[in-house]
């Protein structure tokens, strides 16, 4: 199926959903990143600290013809926020996926309290200058360290991936994306180890629809122009993940499911003011 595209203020597209790739390793790995290549996946995510790089080079590798319509993602430690060590982990990054680029880096934590992380933006955008990467963006950044980066660099990400769920929806944080021509991706957009599917408002909105839980989740994340990144391994859980697009939530039904918020909705208490990831 042809997936919709979302664009920033640069002019950049992604798809509308990508997939997530944590713990996909290994054949395994391969395997199920090249069934959802296959089903109609064109933005893969992954990072350093997944150690799945090669897997997922090696599916899209494989991917033949349409290697040039995927967004392969990777995410730079916070161990390496300095300039030289964030060149040295892109251009391995690069050789790990066996690409001849990385489509999309990021800054997988701002990890303020070490204070390098305009060094690494730095080196992201010296990485691009060079060719080792197309894109560039970050993950976890709130606003002000965004602020920060621009005012010093003059260059805007194209994307931040942030934490967003119906226990966790960041309007405010999704408002400010908009106005700065930022796209959103959202991590864990399902939850993760949580009640969030069996919620009434999810299910009840669900059921209207004849659709799952989980599609209707994606459905809601769709509606808000926030790329879910929902992990999926079985050939059937990604296709109807893709299902989503034919899913049109009423505004009703979307302020529904955004009212699930919670001021402790956070799956795991990973406030990036304060939490550091290396």
């Amino acid at each position: 199926m042809t997936i919709p595209h979302l664009t920033a203020a640069d002019g950049t597209t992604l798809p509308a959903i990508g997939l997530g790739t944590y713990r996909l390793n290994g054949s395994a790995g391969v395997k199920a990143i090249g069934q959802a290549i296959r089903a109609g996946y064109r933005l893969i995510d992954s990072a350093v600290n997944y150690e799945n790089e090669g897997a997922v080079g090696r599916a899209a590798r494989a991917a033949g013809d349409v290697r040039d319509e995927l967004v392969v993602t990777s995410k730079l430690p916070g161990r390496h926020h300095r300039y030289d060590e964030a060149l040295t982990t892109i251009e391995e990054s690069v050789f790990r996926t066996g690409l001849d680029r990385v489509d999309l880096y990021l800054i997988h934590w701002p990890n303020p309290k070490v204070d390098l992380y305009v060094q690494a933006w730095r080196a992201l955008i010296e990485a691009r200058e060079r060719g080792l990467v197309t894109h560039i963006g970050l993950s976890n950044f709130l606003p002000e360290h965004i602020d920060r980066l621009v005012a010093e660099t003059e260059v805007v990400p194209v994307v931040n991936q942030i934490e967003v769920h119906p226990y966790f929806p960041q309007q405010e944080a999704i408002d400010y994306h908009r106005e700065h021509g930022i796209l959103v991706q959202g991590w864990s957009p399902l939850g993760r180890g949580n009640d969030l599917q069996e919620h009434p408002v999810v299910v009840e909105i669900a059921t209207a629809h004849g659709v799952s839980p989980a599609q209707t989740i994606l459905a809601w994340h769709v509606a808000r122009q926030v790329i879910p990144l929902p992990k999926a391994a079985s050939p059937q859980r990604q296709v109807e993940n893709l299902d989503a697009f034919g899913i049109k939530l009423t505004d009703a039904e979307v302020e529904a499911i955004t009212a699930s918020g919670r001021p402790d909705g956070r799956l795991a208490d990973q406030d990036p003011a304060v939490y550091e990831e290396f």
